[in-house]
């Protein structure tokens, strides 16, 4: 059963709308009735429980804050969080795929897309019926994604579209890709790519030990013919991929302080269950110290989020306080996860309990959508002016 009750030291419930709990509790009730009980096994069999994705469309965990007219809920971004901060409670993987569905693949057509893009795509990514995925990162580039080699070439009313993107969430089951490709004169540009177009495969990455429930894989393009008609017109360069990966970490931010308080909430509840000596561990002066250390860090970063939420609403949200968030929350929560297992014992790394899973998928969010020390780069460059990453 999931038990969960969510940590509150500072009574930061009294700071959200009616709405923003109203959002944030909805997502938590699906949590608690459509994944906890089904996630252990599913990251047990590394498999996709792929029949999520329509429930998840059905309450609206699919871009939340694109507009109403194209499918979206028109929410603000402090319920995007709240939404994610939820869902990753539930599971990274699960997170994972409504993160790069909103953020990576229906922002981007959004923002930068035509309104004919906007209307045949973002209704259906809405709604669950399409599945989309994100372009980027390839397999010689990766923190630098500016090297990328997959390439495009003109050839009529179409264009010709080759290379290779690794480490992609939704691959093996997307309906459509957000793929980005540098035309001939080496200039990037977005281009999404539909499944069944000759050419276009994707093939499943195994044998992963993290994010087992979450679908990854490859997009290889051999020559894939894509009419020109789904290049995005509205912005190209690499600062309009690097855009998308800002309301991605986001997301993250939030997501991994929802992974941290569930690990501190399963700690918490077990130490006052599990007798040694005579009494709860929850006694003991050691695992005070790290229960009290757990809950003064989720604090801080749940003060983070916050105030990074007010900052995203007003349009004032800069990428190096976008990354600040997402890299201390992740690393809070994995140093959180790591001292859950411990007062667990041997029991923290079963699959009765969601530490060791959370421990697990959290080692892919440090490195994914830009890694711990790229986002120290980022706060460094923004605070000295000095560019350390060339």
């Amino acid at each position: 059963m999931d038990a969960f009750h969510h940590p509150d030291y500072y009574q930061l419930d009294d700071l959200l709308s009616e709405e923003h709990k109203m959002v944030r509790d909805a997502t938590r009730d699906w949590i608690k009735r459509s994944v906890s009980p089904i996630i252990e096994d599913y990251a047990q069999r590394a498999a996709f429980p792929d029949h999520l994705v329509k429930e998840m469309g059905e309450i609206g965990l699919f871009g939340p804050y694109i507009p109403e007219e194209y499918g979206g809920a028109g929410l603000d971004h402090m319920s995007y969080g709240l939404m994610m901060q939820e869902v990753e409670r539930g599971d990274s993987g699960v997170r994972s795929t409504c993160s790069v569905q909103s953020s990576l693949v229906m922002f981007p057509i959004f923002s930068y897309g035509s309104e004919e893009q906007k209307r045949k795509f973002l209704p259906k990514l809405a709604t669950g019926e399409f599945l989309g995925s994100f372009g980027l990162t390839e397999p010689n580039f990766g923190s630098n994604p500016g090297g990328m080699t997959t390439n495009f070439k003109e050839d009529g009313d179409d264009v010709i579209l080759n290379g290779a993107k690794m480490w992609i969430s939704n691959a093996p089951f997307c309906d459509v890709a957000v793929v980005w490709a540098k035309n001939e004169a080496g200039r990037i540009k977005g281009i999404i790519v539909e499944r069944g177009m000759e050419g276009f495969t994707t093939p499943e990455t195994h044998n992963k030990w993290s994010l087992r429930a979450s679908a990854t894989g490859e997009l290889v393009f051999d020559n894939v013919r894509v009419p020109k008609a789904n290049i995005l017109p509205g912005r190209d360069g690499l600062g309009a991929p690097l855009s998308c990966l800002d309301s991605a970490r986001f997301g993250i931010a939030w997501g991994a302080l929802g992974a941290a308080m569930d690990c501190y909430d399963t700690a918490l509840r077990y130490s006052k269950e599990r007798i040694q000596f005579g009494k709860p561990i929850a006694g003991f002066q050691l695992q005070q110290k790290k229960l009290a250390e757990m809950i003064t860090e989720i604090t801080k970063a749940q003060l983070l989020t916050y105030r990074l939420g007010q900052l995203k609403n007003e349009g004032k949200a800069t990428t190096g306080q976008i990354s600040m968030a997402k890299r201390n929350n992740v690393e809070i929560a994995l140093k959180i996860a790591r001292e859950a297992r411990q007062m667990l014992g041997g029991m923290g790394i079963t699959g009765d309990f969601s530490i060791m899973r959370h421990m697990m998928n959290l080692e892919s969010v440090v490195t994914y959508e830009g890694t711990h020390d790229i986002h120290l780069l980022i706060t460094g460059l923004d605070v000295t002016g000095e560019n350390a990453f060339v």
